[in-house]
């Protein structure tokens, strides 16, 4: 059997098994007797097993299979689970996604058996109660109880239910077309981890025989798994009952079937409640009858959405990346054209036809904004695929450290550009890392600040505007400014008269340089200065910023604010020297028209005094190279601009106005060593204009 073709799902689908078991291992390691958790791993590494036995990955098979064995220790309570256990599972799935890895580059799982890992797994099932019992013991009996259950009319679930006017009706007429009616009662074994798919190959093998009436419960419920252990079915047949119950019991972890003969007439009508396991699950519509009978041409309808609810079963879609890119692409192109038919209808104001076509061309700007705003959307991901791997990191640094500490994560549901979130993972590792290794302090510090002896490292995530905001805060020690200030005049950076008129964010922004560490020794975790400059540098790659606030002895926090997306945003046109550039709106505080007269000089920089602040002035004919303008005007068009909670002002000739512009890269065409250029935008007359970088800038 070929593969090969579900090798992408099952890629994507083990990534989605991996990060379910590690957040429910961590779990466990604090509720070891959480029964749920166990269960879901249980479930998860079951899953994980079976589709690696499927894909002909024998090695990941094996090794999942002594997991299972592992867990299903711990779920018969005959293993507790300690903190050994849990080190060894980590080893484990450390492994597993080490699988992963040489599948997606090679096809094939690679050649190391990891027998040292399944040798640890058979000493915890060695310890087991007796000698390591088989797991499958543990379903065997759970059919026997369900065969003693089976004694007995209360195992005839299809003479007590409830059935509505319009099931009834079902029955009747199905009856009246001359076959033998059956009602089956079908258990499925508790230990089944997909009763939905039993629940479909017990369906096909009695539509081999007969004619399915009625589900109870409904057919989208039993598709969807919410039913118990049981489910009910109405069959038309001129097969004897025997051979239809074999061919049920005949579909692999189904426990028992019981059935007999049945008439319509004599079957529990109404609507009321049930009495058993299956209460819960009576649809809301009999509900709805039991208040106000429904007429019978009503309720055939009914009849019918209880077995036509099939495309329901799934609404989401996995596509490749690489189409939504070309999607992109298209729309870009799309809004480009729209821009070229504004800038065409601007030019003549006269005639009918011409307010016609200005009407058409307003009709368009609103269809591609729509169409922007929903490839957006498509293109959108919670970060939590990114950050929902660091609470195992913390603890893996935990203990490495020798150091107490606990994240807590809010805002995991925020989304952001799949393209950001792809890229955004390195920089928050290295700001968490830096949190547990610098931020917090020994446990001796700790107690003797009178802090909690476990430190508190937060991830908190939150959309503010076009802007998503993530900050990564510790109540540790703080930064050490005097420290820093040091390390730079050591460095040879600042001069030691300089250093001192230095404020906090100045001697702060030396952490974010290349090679500038302030670890004691180097480490497996820090010290070779590579983690600040690489935040900076990526954060600000993708259009962000990050600031830093702290507080010598509470703690530090790192706020990065990035775009929530890199594609196609909204700019304001300005013009230097004839020359047309686009400023991000979003960094935009304030437009200015003021005297020239008004720019003073500190420290020998142009500044302006805006409404009592002090904000420095850019003039960006002078960052551009552009030619010298031969008379100083009379006033300046100045654009405020804000990084963080920091102002400037860009000084241009002219402002063209707001529009809509696609972010074309540079590419490598032209060696943009100015860092000031972050792109380019094609304008509705075929123009090129450039894009002002306001965080390179500031």
């Amino acid at each position: 059997m070929d593969v090969s073709q579900y090798l992408e799902i099952f890629i994507d689908e083990t990534g989605e098994h991996i990060q379910s078991l590690s957040d429910c291992i961590m779990t466990l390691e604090s509720e070891p007797e959480n029964k749920d958790t166990i269960n879901e791993i249980f479930r998860s590494a079951h899953s994980l097993k079976g589709m690696a036995g499927t894909m002909g990955f024998k090695r990941m098979q094996h090794l999942t299979h002594d997991m299972e064995n592992v867990f299903q220790e711990v779920r018969s309570d005959k293993v507790k689970v300690t903190s050994e256990m849990i080190d060894i599972l980590f080893q484990c799935l450390d492994a597993i996604e080490g699988y992963l890895e040489n599948i997606k580059s090679t096809s094939d799982e690679g050649t190391e058996d990891n027998e040292a890992l399944i040798a640890a797994l058979n000493q915890f099932l060695a310890q087991a109660e007796g000698a390591a019992p088989a797991p499958a013991p543990a379903p065997e009996k759970k059919e026997e109880a369900g065969e003693k259950k089976a004694d007995g009319e209360d195992k005839k679930k299809f003479l007590t239910i409830q059935l509505s006017d319009s099931d009834k009706d079902a029955l009747k007429n199905a009856e009246e077309s001359g076959g033998k009616l059956y009602g089956i009662t079908v258990y499925v074994s508790e230990e089944c981890l997909l009763k939905a798919a039993r629940a479909f190959l017990v369906f096909k093998a009695v539509e081999e025989k007969g004619q399915i009436v009625v589900y109870y419960p409904a057919l989208q419920e039993i598709e969807d798994e919410q039913f118990g252990t049981d489910f009910t079915i109405f069959v038309t047949s001129d097969e004897e009952l025997n051979k239809i119950l074999e061919a049920i019991k005949g579909v692999s972890e189904i426990v028992d079937a019981v059935g007999e003969e049945v008439k319509a007439e004599a079957l529990a009508g109404g609507a009321g409640e049930e009495e058993g396991e299956a209460a819960p699950d009576v649809p809301a519509v009999a509900e709805t009858k039991k208040e106000t009978p429904a007429p019978k041409d009503n309720a055939k309808p009914a009849a019918k959405a209880k077995t036509a609810g099939k495309p329901v079963a799934s609404r989401t879609v996995r596509v490749d990346i690489e189409k939504l890119d070309a999607l992109m692409n298209q729309v870009s192109e799309l809004i480009i054209a729209k821009n070229s038919l504004v800038s065409i209808s601007s030019q003549e104001e006269s005639d009918f036809q011409n307010q016609t076509f200005r009407e058409q061309i307003e009709y368009l700007e609103r269809i591609t904004t729509t169409l922007h705003e929903s490839v957006m959307k498509v293109r959108m991901v919670p970060i939590e695929s990114v950050v929902s791997k660091f609470p195992r990191m913390i603890r893996d640094l935990s203990r490495q450290l020798n150091k107490k500490m606990e994240l807590h994560m809010t805002g995991e549901d925020t989304e952001l550009d799949r393209t950001v979130v792809d890229q955004i993972g390195d920089p928050l590792q290295h700001l968490l890392r830096n949190s547990a290794d610098h931020g917090l302090e020994s446990a001796e510090l700790r107690a003797e600040r009178g802090k909690p002896e476990v430190g508190s490292i937060n991830l908190n995530a939150y959309q503010e505007g076009n802007n998503v905001i993530i900050e990564v805060s510790d109540d540790g020690n703080g930064i050490d400014t005097e420290s820093v200030k040091k390390k730079a005049i050591e460095r040879g950076l600042v001069t030691p008269e300089q250093a001192e008129k230095l404020n906090q964010k100045d001697i702060i922004n030396f952490l974010f340089m290349p090679s500038f560490s302030m670890a004691k020794k180097i480490t497996d975790i820090s010290g070779r200065g590579v983690g600040l400059d690489v935040v900076k540098s990526n954060i600000e790659a993708l259009g962000g910023d990050v600031e830093v606030d702290s507080k010598l002895g509470e703690g530090s926090k790192f706020t990065v604010r990035l775009p929530l997306t890199l594609a196609i945003i909204q700019a304001l046109m300005v013009e230097v020297r004839d020359e047309k550039y686009a400023i991000a709106l979003g960094s935009i505080e304030t437009i200015e028209d003021l005297p020239t007269s008004e720019i003073r000089f500190v420290e020998s920089r142009e500044v302006i005094n805006l409404r009592g602040k002090v904000i420095p002035i850019v003039r960006l004919d002078k960052v551009l190279d552009s030619v010298p303008a031969e008379v100083e005007p009379e006033s300046l068009t100045i654009v405020i601009v804000r990084k963080g909670d920091r102002l400037a002002g860009l000084v241009v000739d002219d402002l063209i106005g707001q529009q809509e512009i696609v972010i074309k890269s540079l590419g490598k065409y032209i060696n943009n060593n100015n860092k000031t250029i972050s792109g380019a935008t094609i304008l509705g007359d075929g123009e090129v204009a450039l894009i002002v970088d306001v965080n390179t800038l500031f």
